[in-house]
């Protein structure tokens, strides 16, 4: 309630994209809301501080963490303020709040509560990368970081094998040689990708080629934020059943193991090795 004892409108949410790393590409608005919000939820208040110091900002409201660990506890806090009439500047490391970062469940909740929500459009390292592979970027799907261990990350790419759009992974530096790996198997090392790392920061890479280049690459180590653009498959699950155990029986008379044949007809027609093995069982070939 304000001083007369009369409920106050609700604050509004501000969603603020941050630079991935050069300072100079935050925006008019965000420099504006990082100075006058009241409340700013930061995914790392110190990173938040030398942002601001960079930008030459003197952060005035309160400054709250809001990263993974403790996003469950802290949703209820910050919707408590938005309800109560505060606006609450919401800003992750790098990029948008939501993709891949702390800010669904504050979204999500305030959407719920019929709160306002704004966004302060910038940097993203999904567009950015995209942009920068040479790929085909008209249609394209985001899919975050691949699970961690070897299993759930293999099955994650066998479901992507008949995926005819431009993907584009987030993959940490210590697991990139690895993820690759697996998309080479999954996807062949032929198709072709970009390794993008550290964007707009001094030492951006871009590497283009095929997987398996790529994969050989990596294997000495990388550092440094990670995005990956792969290109979709051409050729989408066009075979006819019997075309694709006709395939696997030829590789196998030509000398390669079943596994084997069966993996590279499904990367070559786009449809998951489960969809030629039952085509090899069903044929008996």
């Amino acid at each position: 309630m304000d001083g007369d004892g009369e409920s106050r409108p609700p604050g509004r949410l501000i969603l603020g994209a941050t630079p991935l790393g050069n300072p100079g590409d935050a925006s008019a608005r965000l420099r504006s809301a990082l100075a006058d919000t009241p409340v700013v939820a930061a995914e790392d208040t110190r990173r938040l501080r030398r942002l601001a110091g960079d930008l030459g900002v003197v952060l005035t409201g309160r400054l709250l963490s809001y990263f993974e660990g403790n996003e469950l506890a802290r949703t209820p806090e910050l919707l408590a303020l938005l309800v109560g009439g505060s606006d609450v500047l919401l800003v992750s490391d790098a990029g948008m709040p939501s993709v891949s970062d702390p800010g669904y469940r504050l979204v999500r909740a305030a959407v719920d509560a019929d709160i306002d929500i704004s966004c302060l459009p910038g940097p993203s390292a999904v567009t950015t990368a995209l942009a920068l592979s040479g790929l085909p970027a008209d249609r394209f799907c985001f899919e975050g970081f691949l699970p961690r261990k070897a299993g759930p990350r293999e099955r994650a790419l066998a479901e992507l094998a008949a995926e005819s759009r431009t993907m584009v992974f987030f993959e940490a530096p210590h697991r990139i040689a690895a993820m690759l790996a697996a998309a080479v198997d999954v996807f062949g090392a032929d198709r072709q990708a970009a390794v993008c790392r550290e964007l707009t920061k001094t030492y951006e890479e871009v590497r283009r080629g095929g997987l398996g280049e790529l994969a050989a690459w990596a294997q000495a180590g990388l550092r440094g934020e990670i995005t990956v653009v792969v290109q979709g498959c051409s050729r989408v699950g066009t075979a006819e059943p019997g075309e694709l155990a006709a395939e696997v029986a030829a590789r196998e008379a030509a000398g390669q193991p079943r596994k084997e044949a069966i993996g590279g007809v499904a990367r070559t027609h786009g449809v998951p090795k489960r969809t030629v093995f039952d085509a090899v069982v069903a044929y008996r070939l």
